[in-house]
């Protein structure tokens, strides 16, 4: 089955001038067309990819593709090592590029907020730095071994998924509201279904609602040992795990509640959303349920609409199920 190649995307940017804002003036200001380049400023790349063989296995290798990133490091200054492993492999597939072309557009990528010039993620909720919230304030401490160290690729996607460290980051100071967290759990999951023979039009977005104990007394989403053996975390192809709902990428949906991704990729979040057939929030019940849904049918970005519904959750509680539970 053919691989498609999403080649000559249309590009939008929009200058932010305050990077302090509420929510709903986030909503205006951004225009939800908010996307990210490279940790360096550099395009999404086009001609790399297909036959790359890794040093690395290929399911390990997409998890330490951006640790430069993570390091404060530009794409030319990337180490080939970090840790005693294989760093900064280029990944096959044309994974990593489908993958930023969910959240950014191609092309030489454009300053978009003029004062932010941090590696750290903007968060669309508050307008503030990631590091700043008490949640992920660790994460400018360290913790990048934990992302890289393991050889088990779905112990590595299970340290991503639950990961405050990576979601500290932006994929590039130019586009500080996307999240490397989210383009890296992206890129694997299209690594996953392309190495099993999907093409991406053959790919959906499923919406289940993740089987945690609500009396547990923590956020179980924030522990990988947890999403190594609950049914709801799926290796490589969940892409969202939290109270509220989990989402995954997959060629196999079921009979569970999905909506296909489109024919190339492209940012197109709000739409697939919006075509969901059923999803775990209730949105009758309470106001703020009903604005994250309204919100998640406005961003396209991938990955800023990921980052933005793990923060939602994280502040407003799980809510109750809704009909997609």
């Amino acid at each position: 089955m053919a691989l498609r190649l999403g080649l000559g995307w249309r590009r939008e940017s929009l200058t932010v001038k305050s990077t302090a804002t509420p929510v709903v003036q986030a909503v205006e200001a951004v225009g939800w067309t908010e996307v990210g380049g490279m940790g360096d400023g550099s395009a999404v790349e086009t001609g790399r990819g297909a036959e790359d063989v890794t040093e690395a296995d290929p399911m390990v290798a997409v998890y330490r593709h951006d640790v430069h990133k993570l390091r404060h490091r530009g794409h030319n200054a990337a180490a080939a090592s970090y840790a005693g492993v294989a760093v900064n492999e280029t990944v096959p597939l044309y994974a990593d590029r489908d993958a930023a072309l969910l959240s950014r557009p191609e092309g030489d990528p454009e300053q978009t907020v003029a004062n932010h010039s941090s590696p750290y993620r903007l968060s669309l909720l508050t307008g503030e730095s990631a590091v700043e919230t008490d949640r992920i304030r660790a994460a400018a401490g360290g913790g990048v071994r934990d992302l890289v160290r393991p050889d088990d690729p779905d112990r590595l996607h299970a340290r991503w998924l639950t990961s405050e460290v990576a979601g500290a980051y932006s994929e590039s100071v130019h586009y500080p509201y996307t999240s490397l967290q989210y383009h890296t759990l992206l890129a694997a999951a299209l690594l996953d279904n392309y190495r099993a023979g999907y093409a991406f039009d053959d790919l959906w977005v499923v919406a289940t609602a993740p089987d945690l104990d609500a009396t547990a007394g923590k956020d179980v989403t924030r522990d990988s040992e947890v999403a190594l053996t609950v049914a709801s975390v799926e290796p490589h192809r969940t892409v969202l795990w939290t109270p509220a709902l989990a989402l995954h990428v997959t060629g196999a949906p079921g009979d569970r509640p999905a909506a296909r991704l489109g024919n190339d990729p492209a940012r197109s979040f709000a739409d697939v959303w919006a075509r969901l057939p059923a999803h775990p929030i209730s949105v009758d019940d309470e106001r703020r349920w009903r604005v994250l849904d309204a919100q998640l049918r406005r961003i396209r970005s991938w990955s800023t609409a990921l980052a933005f519904i793990d923060e939602f959750v994280a502040v407003h509680g799980p809510p109750e199920r809704g009909d997609g539970a």
